[in-house]
């Protein structure tokens, strides 16, 4: 029997990828809201004994996670008999520790939540910073599906002598793999964060990269500070215009703009926005089948 694939929320051409990609049949909702904001979600299609995967891009988490539990809970009832998340981004791994007394570890809480609803997981290049895997705070199967490789490919395709730039000394891992698979060199920025919009960064020596791109690469782009400020470090150094590559592109307030003015920049579809030009379908496709 075909896999069922409910699109929650989320991006319509991407749900649409995965489902063809996996040969699964289109769930059917019907939800809305109640004139006080309360949420109304009935399930139309026949999930007795049926793989259930809920796609649900939880990027401002906050206005989903409810309809996402209520219909996990619901097709459960309706005896599906296996259900899994896919979210192309993870929420809530930034907060991975205490640093003033009685803040809350939010990954912690989310983890539990979402691991008593589910069986499995698949997501692309969480936040893990503090944790070594998803396994450390999730209690069900998780799979993550890593961008490094979709990102090197449109390097090579894209951009010709590419220097590829990590924003701090945790990247280098990361970068240097994407960097390996480009087959192009790499250097690490010193990175001092002095707030959520102050972020102050220091280049290595780049004379010898003049005739190169500088392109940067991050997991994450919310306020942009880091590769703004670094963007403006490689103009004064009179290097080539960089590209900028995000894997998830959040861009609070005025991130984006403020990049593009000086800057191409990049991001993976995980979150639709203009900047998509990174293809993520196929991978996160063929980690959801293998948890089928």
């Amino acid at each position: 029997m075909k896999p069922l694939l409910f699109n929650l929320d989320s991006d319509i051409s991407l749900a649409n990828a995965l489902k063809d990609k996996l040969g699964a049949d289109a769930g059917e909702l019907d939800t809305r809201y109640f004139p006080d904001g309360e949420s109304y979600l009935r399930v139309l299609s026949e999930c007795n004994n049926r793989s259930v995967i809920i796609f649900c891009n939880l990027h401002q988490p906050n206005n989903k996670t409810l309809n996402l539990l209520f219909l996990a809970s619901t097709v459960e009832a309706l005896g599906a008999k296996r259900i899994g998340l896919a979210t192309p981004y993870l929420p809530y791994m930034r907060q991975d520790k205490q640093f003033k007394p009685g803040e809350c570890v939010s990954s912690r809480p989310f983890a539990k939540l979402l691991s008593s609803h589910f069986d499995w997981l698949v997501t692309l290049d969480p936040h893990l910073h503090r944790y070594h895997s998803l396994s450390e705070i999730y209690s069900l199967d998780s799979t993550v599906v890593h961008a490094a490789p979709m990102i090197a490919e449109w390097i090579k395709k894209h951009v010709k002598r590419p220097l590829l730039i990590g924003p701090d000394s945790e990247s280098e891992q990361w970068v240097s793999d994407v960097a390996a698979r480009a087959n192009a060199p790499f250097q690490v920025l010193t990175k001092v964060r002095k707030g959520d919009y102050h972020v102050e960064v220091s280049l290595p020596q780049v004379e010898q990269w003049h005739q190169h791109t500088p392109v940067l690469v991050d997991d994450i782009i919310s306020s942009g500070k880091t590769m703004l400020n670094t963007v403006q470090h490689l103009a004064a150094a009179k290097l080539a215009t960089p590209v900028c590559i995000g894997v998830h592109g959040l861009f609070s307030n005025e991130a984006y703009d403020e990049l593009a003015r000086n800057a191409t920049v990049v991001t993976c579809n995980c979150i639709p926005h203009a900047s998509n030009k990174i293809d993520i379908s196929e991978a996160l496709a063929d980690a959801i089948h293998a948890q089928l």
